[in-house]
C-alpha cells in the first residue's frame, strides 16, 4: 500500500496534506482547545476529520473550511458529523471570517492542522480578522512556532515574530513528531495557541505602515537599519526616535517597530 494513501484518500502534495493519526496527540490538542457547546468553532483543513470528530463531541455546531473537494464530500456524508457540520469548500486564504462571525453572531475560535505551505500567509490573513477571533490553535511546522515566539536579537526573530506578537499572545502547547502523521512530513511539528489581544500593548495608527516597515527591515536583515530603512527614515529621524541607526532588523523590539510605524508620514 502506498504510504501516501490513508483511509482511502491519496494525500495531495499541492494541498500540503499530512494526516494526523496519533490518538495521544489528537487528545492533547482537543484538551488544549477545550471546546464548549455554545462556542463558534471553525476548523481549517479538517482533512480526514482526525480533530473534527473528537471536537464535535463537545459542540452543537462546527464550521469547517476544506479546499479539497473529495474530503469536503466525505465530511458532508459522514454519518457521525453531518448534523453538526457546515462544510465550506473554499481556500481559507480567501475566506471572509468577519462575515462568518456576523452570521453566527459570536466571536470565532479557530483551529486546524494547517498545510505548511500556506501557514504563514494564512496567519497573516487571520491577523486581519483578530478583532472577531477569541483564540486560535494551530499545528504548524516547529520552525514556524519558533519564529512566532522568537525574541529580538535571535536569528529566528523576523517579520512574522513582530506581526504575530503585535496582534496576539503566543503560547506553545506541545511538540509533535513526524511519526504522528501519514505520510510523515520531513520536519517536526508543534501546536501553538494564539490569543488576540483585546487591548494591544502598543497602538499603531496604520497597520499597513507597520507591515511595510517590518518588510523593508527584514528583507535586508543583514544591513543596518540606516540602510534597510533609508527610503522611509533619515538617520536623523531614527536618532530622534531614540533608535540606534547601526542596529539591524533583528535588534529592534516590537515596541520600536510600532514606534517607527507611527512616526512615518
Amino acid at each position: 500500500m502506498n504510504n501516501r494513501v490513508h483511509q482511502g484518500h491519496f494525500a495531495r502534495k499541492r494541498f500540503g496534506q499530512n494526516f494526523l493519526h496519533d490518538d495521544y496527540i489528537i487528545e492533547s490538542i482537543v484538551a488544549a482547545i477545550q471546546p464548549k457547546a455554545d462556542q463558534a468553532l471553525v476548523e481549517i483543513g479538517p482533512g480526514l476529520a482526525a480533530l473534527t470528530v473528537p471536537v464535535s463531541k463537545y459542540v452543537d455546531h462546527l464550521t469547517v473550511i476544506e479546499i479539497d473537494r473529495d474530503l469536503a464530500s466525505r465530511l458532508i456524508e459522514n454519518p457521525f458529523l453531518h448534523n453538526k457540520l457546515t462544510v465550506i469548500e473554499q481556500d481559507a486564504l480567501t475566506f471572509d471570517f468577519n462575515l462568518l462571525a456576523e452570521q453566527l453572531d459570536k466571536p470565532l475560535r479557530v483551529f486546524g492542522n494547517l498545510p505548511y505551505n500556506i501557514s504563514t500567509p494564512l496567519m497573516f490573513h487571520l491577523f486581519e480578522h483578530a478583532n472577531i477571533i477569541t483564540d486560535m490553535h494551530f499545528m504548524l511546522q516547529k520552525e514556524v512556532v519558533t519564529r512566532l515566539v522568537a525574541a529580538p536579537n535571535s536569528k529566528d526573530y523576523g517579520r512574522l515574530s513582530v506581526m504575530a506578537q503585535y496582534y496576539c499572545q503566543i503560547i506553545p502547547v506541545l511538540e509533535v513528531p513526524p511519526t504522528s502523521f501519514k505520510p510523515a512530513p520531513k520536519v517536526d511539528s508543534a501546536v501553538v495557541r494564539l490569543v488576540p489581544y483585546k487591548e494591544k500593548p502598543y497602538l499603531v495608527n496604520d497597520i499597513k505602515t507597520l507591515s511595510r516597515v517590518t518588510t523593508e527591515a527584514f528583507n535586508q536583515r543583514r544591513k543596518t537599519i540606516r540602510n534597510s530603512l533609508s527610503n522611509m527614515f533619515t538617520v536623523e529621524q531614527l536618532v530622534e526616535l531614540n533608535i540606534d541607526p547601526n542596529l539591524r532588523a533583528e535588534n529592534l523590539t516590537v515596541q520600536q517597530y510600532c514606534q517607527l510605524a507611527n512616526a512615518w508620514k
